[in-house]
């Protein structure tokens, strides 16, 4: 059956208890700019669309669809960018997580090429929205792609090659001393730099996008978590103070969707990152770090990732974890892998440290599709969301307005489902052990 009732046991709870567990205060929270708060659902509404999530897919759909006419209502279960989308170490990527090879795995190398050049229209995308809409966001554009070792240097040059096969020209490779003269580390052996991919304060440029679906008139309803929703030919959802009805629904809930629709879960998997920001360093010794600004990544498995902020801190983040056990002291436990980087600020204060949930895909590919004619969804965006989510927001609502060829091409990718049950948990915990005893090595 495609209604899912208040009866699906536990799914408010747990998705509750996956906020409340990473309540921690971002930096971006601390830093945000005043923004408006949006009432909770209240009573009976109809709508062209209703849009269950308003993160980066939620409101990306929400945004193409209110600027196209259609009635729009938007329900978030807490506040706008209280999940991931306002959590993430706001680094925007390049392409999908596992490469292009993955993906010609599953369909021709012109086919993986045209998912390519989607994921680089959503480059575009967030370029174009921040500039329409004046979101002040500090986008800046630059990314380093730093080697642990010196063997893995001749795949540098090579993904640089393949990024101008695939159209995307501009990518050089450094080497250690060209690095080091960039960047105030010694632990990396060269790098390839990125033109066109970059970083930005996620949750500011979050609330600048909600603010344009309000503008267009979409309507956005906070702390209006959905408790029972069907996904059939009228599809509507409810929250325990309002239903929406609606003629399509998008679903945009990804690592805090929980069960609350029960033929999504164990499709993805809930993942979490840690991340930190010290105290305001200055201007000097903040580019003595980024001397460019660049965002930062190094290659491993299990990656570090790490910027300069528009005030002077350094944001460092990592150490994903399958298990639901927390550290207790998130500063403590993420300040070393941040000194093994740059022990040159041993003395620096940590100022903020949080945690959220991302969500994977067995593969790392994202999970799109249909679960009725009328009803889609998008989610295990797997590390690279903040490009990828926005474009498979827009492409559902390309979809909904009849130009569906985007969406379907990006929906044929298959999808391993993750293991149920009680080995779930343990079994991606020992995964991701080994992934780390694999960087280690390395």
């Amino acid at each position: 059956m495609p209604c899912f009732g208040a009866a699906r046991k536990g799914a408010v709870q747990v998705i509750e208890s996956m906020r409340q567990s990473l309540i921690a205060q971002s930096y971006y929270q601390a830093t945000a700019h005043e923004t408006p708060s949006y009432p909770a659902l209240a009573g009976d509404v109809s709508a062209d669309v209703v849009v269950i999530g308003g993160g980066f897919t939620g409101l990306s759909a929400a945004l193409e669809l209110a600027e196209a006419g259609y009635r729009v209502v938007v329900l978030e279960a807490g506040r706008v960018g209280s999940g991931a989308s306002g959590r993430n170490g706001g680094q925007i990527c390049t392409g999908f997580s596992p490469g292009q090879a993955r993906l010609e795995t599953q369909m021709s190398k012109d086919d993986a090429a045209k998912c390519f050049r989607i994921a680089e229209e959503a480059k575009q995308l967030i370029e174009a929205r921040i500039a329409r809409h004046n979101i002040d966001c500090g986008l800046t554009w630059g990314y380093l792609h730093c080697i642990p070792k010196p063997s893995q240097f001749d795949g540098l040059q090579h993904e640089a090659e393949d990024y101008e096969k695939l159209g995307y020209p501009g990518c050089t490779v450094l080497s250690k001393a060209e690095l080091e003269a960039k960047l105030g580390s010694t632990i990396y052996h060269g790098a390839m730099r990125e033109p066109r991919a970059g970083h930005f304060h996620a949750l500011n440029y979050l609330h600048g996008l909600a603010r344009a679906v309000s503008k267009a008139g979409g309507i956005i309803h906070e702390n209006s978590n959905v408790i029972a929703l069907d996904t059939g030919p009228a599809p509507w959802a409810r929250t325990t103070q309002g239903k929406v009805t609606a003629k399509f629904m998008v679903i945009g809930g990804n690592a805090y969707l929980g069960r609350t629709v029960q033929a999504l879960y164990g499709r993805v998997m809930p993942v979490t990152s840690y991340i930190i920001t010290t105290e305001p360093l200055g201007e000097e010794r903040s580019r003595a770090l980024i001397r460019d600004n660049e965002a930062v990544a190094d290659t491993n498995f299990i990656v570090d990732y790490f910027r300069r902020t528009q005030d002077n801190r350094l944001l460092f983040g990592g150490r994903a974890s399958y298990s639901t056990l927390e550290p207790s002291d998130l500063a403590a436990y993420m300040k070393p892998r941040m000194l093994k980087v740059f022990p040159q600020l041993k003395d620096v204060r940590i100022d903020h440290a949080w945690g959220g949930y991302i969500a994977i895909t067995s593969n790392r590919i994202p999970d799109c599709g249909r679960l009725s004619p009328n009803v889609y969804y998008a989610h295990g965006y797997s590390g690279q969301g903040v490009a990828l989510a926005q474009m498979y927001g827009k492409l559902m609502s390309d979809a909904i307005r009849g130009a569906a060829e985007r969406f379907d091409l990006l929906a044929r990718f298959r999808h391993l489902p993750f293991p149920g049950g009680p080995i779930r948990t343990p079994l991606l915990t020992a995964a991701m052990l080994f992934y780390r005893l694999r960087d280690a090595l390395s």
